[in-house]
């Protein structure tokens, strides 16, 4: 299997579909991670690509009991007091890797798989339906226990609006839909209807120091630019390293004349719905820009 995996992608909806043979999954808030379990180790890939084993050692570790061969796709997580903890996981993801060690004593991460995408007798089994990859996960992962564990998953609606509905209070997002028949490709394949829906706004500049950005000026999908709230401490530990290798461009004015630091445009800051009405936004997490 060619490295970096390309991953699958869900389209946002407003209520989850019906009209067909679909599996559900409840929609856990983290990071998006592949484990790839080699002959030799195990290597956890971003979303992006990018290669974030030195932040998370504690679940790679629990990844070498997994067979060599075995690739899998799921959301790395931190459980805090029964419930997920987003702003846990944006620390430890801003962190060096030796500050990521020391918080994993405290917070253990957590990985909650949905699919195998490589299985260890079977080979690449990206093109085989969901059904058919969903029992493969569930037999590399037998007897493999905590922190590694598949999603919950029912082919019942009545089941997947209960975990929308009861599960909010843990942390859980919403609800994933997946076809029964679906194979697995880097594509919009999924549908997801999660409690708030964010929406991307391309992040243009920052205000403050761009090692702890106060604000950031983004642009929303109707092409207007506009300045967040202020940024969580999470928040701004995250964009100052998600934009540490930017080049520094000479400072720049909002239209209500603040001035700021401009950026290339490879940092996406997803945005509540709803706040979007107003000059000022709601910016929940970032993330690097996809790449094609």
């Amino acid at each position: 299997m060619d490295e970096p995996v390309r991953v699958a992608l869900a389209q946002a909806a407003p209520v989850l579909p019906t009209d067909g043979l679909w599996w559900y999954e409840p929609k856990f808030d983290g990071h998006r991670a592949i484990m790839h379990r080699g002959l030799d180790g195990v290597r956890l890939q971003s979303r992006s690509g990018r290669d974030i084993t030195s932040w998370w050692l504690d679940v790679a570790l629990a990844g070498m009991e997994l067979l060599p061969g075995t690739v899998l796709d799921g959301e790395l997580v931190i459980w805090n007091g029964g419930r997920l903890d987003f702003g846990a996981v944006q620390s430890r993801a801003a962190s060096t890797p030796a500050r990521a060690r020391r918080l994993a004593e405290d917070l253990p991460g957590s990985y909650a798989v949905w699919d195998c995408i490589e299985h260890p007798v079977h080979g690449d089994v990206r093109g085989r339906p969901y059904v058919e990859r969903r029992r493969l996960l569930l037999d590399v992962l037998a007897g493999i226990g905590p922190p590694i564990q598949a999603v919950p998953a029912s082919d019942d609606i009545a089941t997947a609006l209960d975990w929308y509905a009861s599960l909010r209070s843990i942390g859980v997002e919403g609800v994933v839909a997946k076809r029964a028949g679906s194979v697995y490709r880097p594509s919009r394949i999924w549908v997801k209807v999660r409690h708030s829906e964010p929406v991307d706004a391309v992040v243009f500049g920052v205000t403050g120091p761009r090692s702890r950005p106060r604000t950031l000026v983004v642009e929303l999908p109707d092409g207007r630019r506009a300045l967040s709230q202020r940024l969580t401490a999470q928040l701004s530990a995250a964009a100052a390293a998600l934009l540490a290798a930017e080049e520094v461009r000479p400072l720049a004015r909002t239209q209500g004349g603040e001035r700021y630091g401009p950026v290339g445009g490879g940092l996406v800051a997803e945005v509540l719905a709803g706040s979007t009405r107003h000059r000022v936004v709601t910016v929940t997490r970032l993330r690097p820009a996809e790449t094609d």
